[in-house]
């Protein structure tokens, strides 16, 4: 059991996933705002040896090095790599911290986003339409940069209403290829798609002026990473033509500040403001692997009362 466990910032858990917790510290303590800076964030860890944190908040080098009981960061959002990561994972194992996170517990949401947003564009049933006739999914051709967990299954929702899907990742898919999936360097896919869906790990962009003008024009993006896929300028040139539309569900997924702000303002942008992946199944389901991880780090430090 943990001496004193707490929640640096809102990690999204249920109220009945969060008074589990005090199954597992003699002492829990949950923030329910975001920490200002690093000195917020050392002055509210203190002497606990447990930190819960979800993706609005980065936990740096300065902050585990003056965390000097920190023994577990629980990350109630999604790790994929140390290098997406919103912890210093390389600092904590450095000082013998443990750092888990969780995956896998919003994408069915994120599916059903990309699906209405495009039927929607497609059909014109909301205030735009992206041809001058309603289309249906059935035969366009859409891409998926990022053939991960969220990536497959967008793309078997597509391939359901009859998309005819190409893929790029950074390795092939051998059992997508074998379902149907086609893959193509990203060149090619850029130039062959109508439809790009971009499924990638934080911080990882891949779209650059190049890479737009290769995509050419009267074409979508619908991004559902966590941040931009792309480097700003070129999208934001990109969009002066206004038969190019680009669908997010968060801001964060566009960018940061005015510039982004004001990008959402274009009638060919679509920006939901919400996370599409938070629905209330999924946030039961990120208590239940948050609770699960505590579990498996205290049962293999012997510590589970």
């Amino acid at each position: 059991m943990f001496q004193k466990l707490v929640a640096i910032e809102p990690i999204r858990m249920d109220a009945q996933a969060q008074q589990q917790l005090s199954e597992y510290a003699q002492q829990v303590i949950c923030y329910e705002d975001l920490p200002k800076n690093d000195e917020e964030i050392i002055r509210r860890i203190g002497d606990a040896d447990a930190v819960l944190v979800s993706y609005t908040t980065n936990i740096s080098r300065q902050v585990i090095e003056a965390s000097t009981n920190l023994r577990y960061i629980g990350m109630c959002c999604s790790l994929y790599n140390p290098q997406s990561a919103n912890v210093d994972i390389l600092a904590a194992n450095q000082r013998g911290i443990t750092v888990l996170g969780i995956r896998d517990y919003g994408d069915e949401g994120v599916v059903e986003f990309v699906i209405s947003e495009l039927v929607r564009l497609l059909h014109g049933f909301g205030e735009r339409m992206w041809r001058d006739a309603p289309l249906e999914l059935t035969g366009m051709k859409c891409g998926i940069l990022g053939l991960g967990t969220t990536g497959r299954m967008v793309g078997d929702g597509l391939r359901f209403f009859g998309a005819d899907v190409s893929y790029y990742s950074r390795t092939r898919k051998s059992d997508a290829e074998a379902a149907g999936y086609r893959y193509l360097p990203l060149e090619p896919l850029l130039e062959e798609v109508d439809i790009l869906c971009t499924c990638l790990n934080k911080n990882v962009l891949l779209l650059h002026e190049a890479e737009f003008q290769k995509f050419g024009n009267e074409k979508i993006i619908i991004n559902t990473s966590i941040g931009p896929s792309f480097d700003f300028e070129p999208l934001s040139q990109w969009l002066q033509n206004p038969n190019n539309y680009f669908i997010c569900d968060t801001l964060g997924a566009l960018g940061t500040g005015e510039q982004a702000i004001a990008l959402t303002r274009q009638p060919n942008v679509s920006c939901a403001f919400q996370s599409s992946g938070m629905s209330a199944q999924a946030v039961t389901r990120l208590g239940k692997k948050v609770l699960e991880n505590i579990r498996r780090f205290l049962g293999e430090t012997g510590a589970l009362s």
